[in-house]
């Protein structure tokens, strides 16, 4: 079977797109790696409108992606703070991808708004895609071969 012959109903990609694949989702998943925890920080920072950031929070939560966590403030109702899960942190390759090709293709004539740097020798952080034998070497996408997979269904015609 050949890719022109399967079916994508049920593409990995397509499948993380319906979650995560919308440019708010994405820019809240951003902060909350930078330490953005509260709904009103989110609303402040990102600039969007309140119904859009309450629809992905709940979203976001809903697809395990994000936690709530209750606080009150003394004198105020009990609120939520939102802390990534175990699943949203798996996301961190694929949000720096991003910003690595935003950073060459589309960047500010002053540079990226974020400089990321290993904590230890202060080296640039960068993503790359690596073979998992022995030689761990780096490669492109003319250095793999994609056939269908397990889940692979024919396309009906």
């Amino acid at each position: 079977m050949k890719w022109l012959e399967t079916d994508t109903a049920n593409c990995s990609v397509g499948r993380t797109l319906d979650v995560v694949g919308e440019k708010w989702s994405l820019l809240i998943v951003r902060d909350a790696f930078n330490g953005v925890r509260r709904y009103e920080e989110f609303r402040r920072h990102i600039g969007m409108s309140e119904a859009v950031l309450a629809d992905r929070l709940r979203k976001l939560t809903a697809a395990g992606i994000l936690r709530a966590e209750p606080y009150r403030e003394p004198g105020t109702r009990t609120r939520s703070e939102y802390r990534l899960t175990p699943k949203g942190r798996d996301l961190w390759p694929v949000l720096l991808a991003l910003k690595q090709w935003g950073d060459t293709h589309a960047a500010d004539p002053e540079g990226p708004s974020l400089d990321i740097r290993h904590t230890d020798c202060g080296a640039p952080v960068r993503v790359v895609v690596e073979c998992q034998g022995e030689e761990h070497a780096t490669l492109g996408p003319r250095d793999v071969s994609v056939r269908p997979g397990p889940g692979a269904r024919p396309l009906d015609r």
